[in-house]
C-alpha cells in the first residue's frame, strides 16, 4: 500500500513540476521578447536596436550625433540609423563577436561604391546649394560626402571657419602653399574661408565659384571695383584673375606680377606707357616704388572727365 502511495505522489509531483514549467516558460519568453522590443531609444527614433550595442564605449560611438542637426528629434525630417546604414539585418541578427558589416558603411575601408554612399546623403540634401552637384568637379572625381564631412560629431571641421581650409588643403596642395605668401586673403585667420568664394557642391561658374563668373564672386566683397565707370579697363571687365591670384602671391595687392611688368603683358614696350627703357626725365621718377600706378591709380576704371586725353590713362 505504501509503495502505491509513494508512486502516486511521485507522479503527482512530476505533473506539478511540468505544469509549473509550462506556466512560467511563456512568461519568461514574453519578458525576453518584451525586453528586446522595448529597448529605449537613446538619440534617434527607433535607434534602440542599434544603441543597445553601439554606445560611447563601443568601437563605433554614435551618441554624439544627438548634438548635430541629424539628431533633432523634433524635426520630422530627421533620419534614423537605417536611413543611412540600411536595414543591416545580417549585422543585427548575428551573434558573433565580429558580426558582418552593416548594409552601407562610410569608412575608408567601405565596400560600398561612392555613388551608393553619396546617395544616402543626396536622398535628403537636394536642391539649393547642392543642385549642381551632379556633373560638378568633385562628383566627377568620385569624392564622397564623408571625405569632407563628419556626421557623428558635434564639430564638423569643414563647417568651421578656422578648420575648413585644413579639409580643402588635403587635396588642394598648391593653394596651401599660396595662402602662406606675403600678399593673401586672411584665410589662416578664419576671416575668409574657401566657401566664401567656392561652392564645393558645384556651381554654374568657373572653378565652382559661388557666382556665375569670377568677377561677380569678387564683387561680393570688392564692390568699389564693380562700376560702372565712364572709362572702363577691359581686363577688369573681363576677369579679375587676369591680374590677380586670389589665393596669394609675392607681389602686393594679390597681383600675379609686380608693376610695371604686369602692365607690359598687354601694353607694348615701344612707348612711355609701358617701357622702362624709354622713360626719361620726369617720367623716370614715377617708376619708383609702384611704377605705373604712381600716376595711373584708378586702374579698375575712372570717372575723370577732365579732358579727352585722360580717357585711356586712368588717372585721378
Amino acid at each position: 500500500m505504501l509503495n502505491g502511495l509513494e508512486k502516486l505522489s511521485s507522479v503527482l509531483l512530476r505533473l506539478l513540476i511540468l505544469v509549473f514549467l509550462l506556466c512560467i516558460m511563456p512568461n519568461a519568453m514574453a519578458q525576453e521578447d518584451d525586453s528586446e522590443e522595448e529597448w529605449p531609444d537613446m538619440v534617434l527614433r527607433d535607434d534602440g536596436k542599434c544603441t543597445k550595442c553601439h554606445d560611447e564605449t563601443s568601437d563605433y560611438p554614435v551618441f554624439a550625433i544627438g548634438k548635430t542637426k541629424h539628431g533633432t528629434v523634433a524635426d520630422s525630417r530627421t533620419p534614423t540609423c537605417t536611413s543611412c546604414h540600411g536595414e543591416s539585418d545580417s549585422h543585427m541578427d548575428s551573434d558573433k563577436t565580429m558580426p558582418p558589416m552593416p548594409s552601407r558603411t562610410f569608412g575608408k575601408n567601405s565596400t560600398n561604391t561612392i555613388e551608393d554612399r553619396n546617395q544616402a546623403c543626396l536622398s535628403c540634401h537636394q536642391g539649393g546649394k547642392r543642385m549642381n552637384w551632379i556633373g560638378s568637379a568633385h562628383a566627377n572625381r568620385d569624392i564622397a560626402c564623408t571625405s569632407c564631412h563628419q556626421v557623428h560629431t558635434a564639430h564638423d571641421k569643414v563647417r568651421d571657419k578656422i578648420t575648413q581650409s585644413e579639409i580643402c588643403f588635403t587635396c588642394h596642395k598648391e593653394q596651401r602653399a599660396q595662402i602662406n605668401r606675403p600678399s593673401r586673403h586672411p584665410i589662416r585667420e578664419g576671416k575668409v574661408v574657401c566657401s566664401d568664394c567656392h561652392n564645393p557642391h558645384g556651381s554654374a561658374g568657373p572653378s565652382m565659384t559661388l557666382r556665375d563668373s569670377v568677377n561677380e564672386t569678387c564683387f561680393t566683397c570688392h564692390m568699389e571695383k564693380r562700376g560702372p565707370f565712364i572709362y572702363n579697363h577691359p581686363p577688369v571687365q573681363e576677369n579679375c584673375a587676369i591680374c590677380h591670384n586670389p589665393h596669394g602671391t609675392t607681389a602686393p595687392n594679390l597681383l600675379k606680377v609686380r608693376s610695371p611688368f604686369l602692365c607690359q603683358e598687354c601694353h607694348e614696350p615701344n612707348s612711355h606707357q609701358s617701357s622702362l627703357g624709354t622713360i626719361t626725365g620726369a617720367y623716370a621718377r614715377n617708376t619708383l616704388a609702384r611704377g605705373c600706378m604712381n600716376c595711373h591709380t584708378n586702374i579698375h576704371g575712372s570717372n575723370n572727365p577732365e579732358n579727352v586725353r585722360n580717357e585711356g590713362l586712368f588717372q585721378r
